[in-house]
């Protein structure tokens, strides 16, 4: 593993287990179109990054997962365990494997690009943790150079008190933070509608 490691967090593309806010309006299989529509844009947009692991839930989707995969990245199931209970485990998984500087991204945010990832890796070289505050409250990156499980123990998790609760922790921590640019999440139908647009459809 290199110095910079990314990991993407993702679901296996499943109707009924995805973009669940969307199916009222698109339908189960409608909203799996859209989740895929908008993993696609995201790993095309950090395709010129290299180190790239793909950790999928649930644990057995490595098959569908795989197509999604690019020359030197690599799958991997996210787990048991909370949302936090996860990204701890990613984040201590990728130390002890050798990374310094390790961000961790959804897949909710299509904006997100290679120059966002860099971007962290270099902070990461100044500051012990790299935050991307989202609109609703949370974060779509969060990036570390050392294990800080602080972060993530009973989180209120999908609440927007996440990123508020983050710094918080990270201060009491003596941690120091940089914060990144603000990006929205497409769970909404009004945020999809808007990422269609923004695509020119």
């Amino acid at each position: 593993m290199s110095a910079q490691h990314l990991i993407v967090f993702l679901k296996a593309p499943r109707p009924g287990a995805v973009k669940t806010r969307l199916a009222p309006s698109l339908g189960a299989d409608g909203a799996c179109a859209a989740y895929r529509r908008l993993v696609e844009t995201l790993l095309k947009n950090l395709a010129p990054l290299h180190d790239v692991e793909l950790r999928h839930a649930p644990d057995d989707a490595a098959a569908e997962i795989a197509p999604w995969l690019r020359a030197g990245w690599r799958a991997r199931g996210q787990g048991g365990g909370d949302l936090g209970r996860r990204l701890q485990a990613a984040f201590a998984e990728a130390f002890a494997a050798g990374a310094q500087r390790v961000v961790i991204i959804g897949s909710d945010c299509p904006e997100v690009n290679a120059g966002d990832i860099q971007e962290a890796w270099r902070e990461l070289r100044k500051h012990d943790v790299v935050v991307g505050p989202a609109v609703d409250g949370g974060y779509w990156l969060i990036g570390l150079r050392q294990p800080s499980p602080e972060l993530f123990e009973d989180m209120a998790w999908s609440s927007e008190t996440v990123l508020a609760e983050t710094m918080q922790r990270a201060r009491a921590a003596r941690r120091s933070i940089q914060v990144l640019r603000i990006l929205t999440d497409v769970d909404t139908e009004k945020e999809w509608r808007e990422f269609l647009a923004t695509a020119g459809e």
